[in-house]
């Protein structure tokens, strides 16, 4: 599937069996689904849609054991700054929560949890949370269902109150999660570096 204009995500058929640690901290054995991001000219960068034994599940861009040369704030990227896909409280949804990154002036990614709807709009640009909506049965929405939170209505973003936002997607959706990882963990890097237009690709 192709993500903005110049980038390619394709699922490897195979998937990869390895040891490592969960999001939790526990050593597990984990089966991970292979997703190759293809940038013409550039290294593919691949991205592990990590299943543990111990039911824990998260993405992170795969470091390889040889890595390719490329800026640091990229190489940086590789093995860290993992995602969760978690199930949700009450609802049969699957989600993943919304942190995009930035790059800090040490040249480390960062990710911002709390934004305003209108805020996390202007990083990630507005037609992209739009793309991801549609998709079906795909809804962004606040990460806990908490009175006080704002409803996050793209048609009017609200610019009051900073909140954790998350992608709320059908369990037996494997895509959904791996393109917002795309975009809100890896494309804002891309851009950093110039190996992306700011606005787009």
């Amino acid at each position: 599937m192709h993500v903005l204009s110049e980038l390619e995500l394709t699922r490897g058929s195979d998937r990869v069996t390895k040891n490592g640690t969960t999001l939790s901290g526990e050593p597990s054995v984990a089966s991970a689904v292979e997703w190759e991001l293809h940038l013409p000219g550039r290294p593919t960068l691949k991205i592990h849609d990590n299943h543990w034994r111990n039911g824990e599940r998260d993405l992170v861009v795969h470091k390889p054991p040889v890595m390719p040369e490329m800026p640091s704030a990229l190489s940086n990227l590789h093995g860290r700054l993992r995602s969760g896909i978690a199930p949700t409280p009450g609802r049969r949804e699957l989600r993943v929560m919304v942190y995009p990154t930035y790059v800090d002036k040490h040249g480390r990614p960062r990710i911002n949890k709390s934004l305003t709807t209108e805020a996390l709009a202007d990083r990630m640009g507005l037609f992209v949370l739009r793309e991801l909506t549609d998709r079906e049965d795909v809804t962004l929405e606040p990460a806990h269902d908490r009175p006080d939170l704002p409803l996050v209505d793209l048609d009017d973003p609200q610019d009051e109150k900073p909140l954790q936002h998350a992608l709320f997607f059908p369990a037996e959706d494997d895509e959904t999660p791996v393109l917002g990882f795309v975009h809100f963990r890896v494309l804002p890097v891309l851009r950093h570096i110039d190996w992306l237009a700011p606005d787009g690709g």
